[in-house]
């Protein structure tokens, strides 16, 4: 991960890096891979199991029989019994789509989404800003209950996002739960650029950036709309990173990399031997001043790694609400047949060696917005209780 921009997942969701995969998996579906110990004998049970099935399904199943469905509901269900709400098999037919996503650039309805494991509903976590979804009306918090009259669960929002997705100018229809109301939207999709940077400047010479994810570029989007900040004659700088649901890695930390000195440490990754590798600042410091980040309970994954580094390194106060806690990286490797799993591989710790994961970042301050802001893309500036308490810290 060094200069190269390597696609791990901090998150909702996805950084990745396509690699040869190792082909434990295949022996679940009858391919001949034999390993030594009590793995092996695990997994020829699996296989003689799967064996007997198949037996039954051959003498008593009445309809016709599709091996590769077989196979890849085999893999589906292996993998899903890891109970890793991260952790999923993608078909040869989504990886493609898969791909396009964590670049940026997909046709659709322009949403992010989120397992919710303790409702086993698929929620939304943001509308990309001028996207069908958030022209439609569609708000951070509903649920994703039927696609196309199809319901899905959690576990299939892969498979409920690629339903999602199609044709440009085609239409797609989504029944949602918003608290104890169902609400059905039929939306048109457009081909979506997400994650647009936003800057302006607020009172007191006080910059603003805002986005939505870590997406190609969004390190470079970013430095140039400082720079653009910066020749306006700012003085401090506030990162809004709520509703943020995170992206790739490298971004995140290239970010952090404005604000640090060189070989400052930014980031512990820790894999399953405990064995760690150590992520630090690459240049100097081009941005000195005062900075402090927004956040909220869905500001996940990349965008914690960010908060945290510039927390703990003291570059940033936090305002806002604690964030998600996504603290597990996930890579997704490549099989042979053009098919992927995407896996949890590593836990990352900020610089202070603080554990993110299901527990999340305590900001510095702690402020809700009020109760009458019920969509926080529409609040406007006078009602940002957290963005005015930021403003209100700057100016002193």
């Amino acid at each position: 991960m060094e200069e190269k921009k390597s696609y791990k997942i901090y998150k909702i969701i996805m950084l990745m890096v396509l690699v040869s995969f190792i082909t434990f998996l295949l022996t679940t579906i009858g391919m001949q891979q034999y390993f030594k110990g009590d793995t092996k004998n695990t997994q020829d049970t699996i296989t003689s199991e799967l064996k007997n099935f198949r037996r039954i399904i051959d003498k008593y199943y009445l309809g016709e029989v599709d091996d590769e469905k077989l196979k890849e509901g085999a893999i589906k269900g292996y993998i899903e019994g890891l109970n890793d709400p991260y952790t999923e098999y993608i078909s040869k037919e989504d990886m493609k789509d898969y791909l396009e996503d964590t670049m940026g650039n997909f046709v659709g309805i322009g949403i992010y989404m989120v397992k919710d494991t303790k409702t086993d509903k698929i929620m939304v976590l943001s509308p990309i800003k001028n996207s069908p979804a958030e022209k439609a009306g569609v708000q951070p918090g509903d649920y994703i209950i039927k696609v196309n009259d199809i319901t899905y669960t959690a576990e299939q929002m892969t498979e409920a996002s690629n339903k999602i997705k199609g044709e440009e100018g085609s239409t797609v229809k989504l029944e949602l739960l918003r608290g104890n109301e169902t609400i059905n939207y039929e939306i048109k999709r457009e081909n979506i650029k997400v994650n647009p940077v936003e800057s302006k400047v607020l009172q007191n010479n006080i910059g603003y950036i805002k986005f939505s994810s870590f997406d190609e570029d969004t390190a470079e989007d970013f430095k140039k709309k400082y720079e653009e900040l910066n020749k306006q004659g700012i003085k401090s700088l506030i990162i809004d990173l709520r509703n943020n649901g995170g992206g790739i890695v490298t971004e995140a930390l290239e970010i952090a990399d404005y604000f640090t000195p060189k070989d400052s440490i930014l980031l512990y990754e820790v894999d399953k031997n405990n064995k760690e590798e150590i992520e630090k600042s690459k240049n100097d410091a081009i941005i000195n001043m005062p900075v402090i980040i927004l956040t909220n309970e869905n500001t996940a994954s990349s965008s914690e790694i960010l908060a945290g580094a510039l927390k703990d390194l003291g570059k940033a106060k936090i305002v806002g609400t604690k964030t998600y806690g996504k603290g597990v990286i996930q890579e997704v490797l490549s099989l042979p047949d053009g098919s992927g799993i995407k896996i949890t591989s590593e836990e990352y710790l900020t610089p202070n060696k603080t554990k993110i994961n299901k527990v999340g970042i305590q900001p510095d301050v702690e402020i809700k917005l009020p109760e009458t802001v019920k969509n926080i893309l529409d609040v406007e500036e006078k009602d940002d209780t957290q963005l005015q308490k930021a403003i209100e810290m700057l100016k002193k």
